[in-house]
């Protein structure tokens, strides 16, 4: 078994066990380690300290397990049947109103660099690692004979995953079975999911909660989501008893997704209008139109190099918004940027609410849901954040 040994004190992390193990740490290799090769990993006084799959780049090792244990298909299958296990105790397994979650969050459920999501039958993964991406196989196996007869189809959607400079050059498609046309719900409202063309799995599990508030909060309002992706929070709020709802996005296919998934929901319904438009083009003309504003956008910032371009990026966006919004007006705002900290989002709309001299209340901070759980250990995976603010 190939071996790593890391610099005096740099074993530190390992014993608060963060999943992650850097380059920097790193004090010599034993034996021909390739990228994604499980590898055992020991501190300085050859004490070990945990297994993993061994990648080039700053993270050097995604930590498996801190047990001394083999990782083989027994493994892969008791993690997997675990993240199985998890959703069924917070209810999300067998809803008749609900059969979209998240079934694996990649540290959350101690297997990173792995997500699975599950619409009605169907799991779509993605492989963020090359470690993992080896194993998708077993992985396969292992959830075919963990889900049973739950399971009618697996898609592999790692073409745009993987890190960039790595050897391998993967082909999404299906791993087992296969799907088309495929409708899901959540909380009783229907979508159409695109896995093949779709962004992410398809659609952002990780607002179902966030959705469901919106709706409470949409009855009589003239309501506009922006960066509106495939419609989410626009039927939730239409259901909510919203007076109007637009729904803007910059993809003319996420516009007309987002048509399909309103007409599904409330065919022939004349209070939704979408418009394939620039955002800040859109809220230009947008003063005093709303009383409810969603600004939900893609990831300012992937990587820390970046973060500075990022928050500028959110606080002209979110002072745009508070500019716009009709007295008493509430917005919606989120960041699913990983390296925007809540506390560095807060501070930056707080900014952005400063530079507009409006009244501005926080009524919520909002966050994932359960079934995309943050590792106590590894506090990174808190990565979406959200404010509803009201605004005077």
């Amino acid at each position: 078994m190939n071996k790593i040994i890391l610099k005096p004190g740099k074993d530190r992390s390992v014993f608060r066990r963060h999943p992650w193990i850097f380059s920097g740490a790193v004090s010599r290799i034993e034996g021909d380690l390739q990228e994604g090769d499980v590898v055992r990993v020991y501190n300085a006084d050859m004490q070990y300290l945990a297994t993993g799959h061994w990648q080039i780049g700053s993270i050097a090792v995604r930590i498996l397990t801190f047990e001394d244990e083999t990782v083989d298909a027994a493994f892969w299958h008791d993690r997997i049947a675990a993240a199985w296990q998890m959703r069924q105790a917070i209810g999300l397994v067998d809803m008749p109103e609900n059969d979209v979650f998240r079934l694996i969050h990649g540290e959350g459920d101690n297997l990173p660099g792995l997500v699975v999501d599950y619409y009605a039958g169907v799991v779509v993964v993605q492989f963020h690692s090359i470690g993992m991406y080896r194993e998708r196989e077993r992985i396969a196996k292992a959830l075919l004979e963990v889900l049973g007869d739950r399971l009618t189809a697996i898609y592999d959607k790692s073409e745009g995953t993987l890190p960039y400079k790595s050897a391998f050059v993967p082909h999404n498609g299906y791993l087992y079975g296969k799907a088309e046309n495929f409708i899901a719900t959540e909380n009783g409202l229907r979508f159409h999911v695109d896995w093949l063309e779709g962004q992410k799995t398809g659609f952002f599990i990780d607002q179902r909660e966030n959705r469901s508030l919106l709706e409470k909060y949409a009855a009589g309002k003239q309501v506009l989501n922006m960066f509106c992706y495939t419609g989410g929070f626009s039927f939730y709020a239409m259901r909510g008893g919203a007076s109007l709802v637009h729904s803007v996005d910059v993809s003319e296919r996420a516009i007309e997704l987002a048509k399909r998934n309103v007409e599904l929901n409330f065919p022939g319904d004349t209070r939704h209008e979408a418009f394939a438009e620039e955002a800040f083009h859109f809220l230009e003309h947008a003063r005093d139109r709303y009383d409810l504003i969603v600004l939900d956008p893609p990831a300012f910032a992937k990587h820390q190099n970046v973060l500075g371009n990022a928050i500028q990026g959110y606080k002209r966006l979110n002072r745009k918004g508070i500019e716009v919004v009709r007295r008493g007006g509430i917005i919606f705002t989120f960041s699913c940027s990983q390296v925007m900290t809540k506390e560095l989002f807060r501070q930056t709309v707080f900014t952005a609410a400063a530079n507009t001299g409006r009244r501005v209340r926080i009524l919520h901070q909002l966050t994932q849901p359960a079934d995309h759980p943050v590792n106590i250990y590894h506090p990174e995976g808190e990565y979406l954040k959200g404010l509803v603010l009201y605004v005077e």
